[in-house]
């Protein structure tokens, strides 16, 4: 076969597969069946209807998904095994945030891994250097390269949730100075929590704001803040859960508590700081150096 011909086969593959792709997705004009209409309502009774689902649920791309999805279960599969800490993952999913659950962020460490296979591949066969390692480095450079890119897609995210908590632990202070005033004010515990979650934007405003819905939905305060504080496990904000849930079991006044444990707050908040000074305190130089020379440039 002569390069011609390989383009030639290669990019019409590619073609025809667009294209299925862009049939398929058209709607269809006949009335769905039954069991299309049926088997989503009774997933939780039904393996049936389950296995039904798992097999025609194939977008974002039809075509591509009926063809692959076998291959991608399996690399889906084999990397919750290598890597496992499904717990771990659905925890730090909860801290960044993000809607996803454990499977669709196992498809994306798929994707990445074989969009960085593929650019391993990619570099290999394109620069005559790498071309001059043994065969054994040749094969070897691609899958270290997807094996880096899921590495990467699980790194990303603990950097989100990371970033996420410490914005949380900066947050704390005011919603805490914000609750005592509320309180103080005569407003109950929820009334503040509603107040905070709606007067404020920050990301612990929006887990406030959860905890409100939630209670607005019938499930008890003490069990929406308990679920709250295990899902994030932020310890500051664990400990004004429970400061929190124990008040209202013994029904004692919470707004001298919060208080202090916004003093609290606030007080760790500087200590964190000093620490970062002491260990960059050459490194803060630089930025101001930098910032001068740019205020007094034309």
């Amino acid at each position: 076969m002569t390069t011609t011909v390989g383009w030639g086969l290669l990019l019409g593959t590619t073609l025809g597969l667009g294209l299925w792709s862009l049939v398929s997705l058209t709607p269809r004009l006949s009335r769905p069946r039954l069991a299309d209409r049926v088997a989503p309502y009774i997933l939780d009774v039904s393996a049936e209807a389950r296995a039904f689902v798992g097999r025609v649920s194939v977008d974002p791309i039809p075509v591509l998904g009926t063809l692959f999805s076998p291959l991608f279960s399996w690399l889906k599969r084999g990397l919750s095994s290598v890597l496992g800490g499904a717990d771990t993952i659905a925890l730090r999913l909860r801290q960044s945030g993000s809607t996803q659950s454990v499977d669709e962020f196992r498809s994306s460490q798929v994707i990445w891994g074989l969009i960085s296979l593929a650019g391993g591949v990619v570099i290999t066969a394109a620069l005559p250097a790498v071309r001059s390692f043994p065969l054994v480095l040749q094969l070897a450079l691609p899958l270290l390269a997807a094996a880096g890119g899921a590495l990467t897609r699980e790194w990303v995210l603990q950097r989100a949730a990371t970033a996420r908590l410490a914005r949380m632990r900066s947050e704390l202070p005011t919603i805490l100075e914000f609750l005592t005033l509320s309180l103080s004010a005569g407003e109950g515990i929820l009334d503040s929590l509603r107040r905070v979650s709606g007067t404020s934007s920050g990301e612990l405003s929006r887990e406030f704001a959860g905890v409100v819905g939630e209670v607005h939905a019938g499930v008890p305060l003490s069990v929406a803040l308990q679920s709250l504080a295990r899902g994030i496990r932020l310890p500051e904000v664990t400990r004004l859960v429970d400061q929190i849930t124990g008040a209202l079991d013994r029904g004692s006044p919470l707004a001298e508590v919060l208080r202090a444990q916004a003093q609290d707050a606030r007080d760790q908040s500087k200590r964190v700081l000093l620490e970062i000074a002491g260990k960059k305190e050459v490194a803060m130089l630089v930025p101001n150096k930098i910032v001068k020379t740019h205020y007094y440039c034309p």
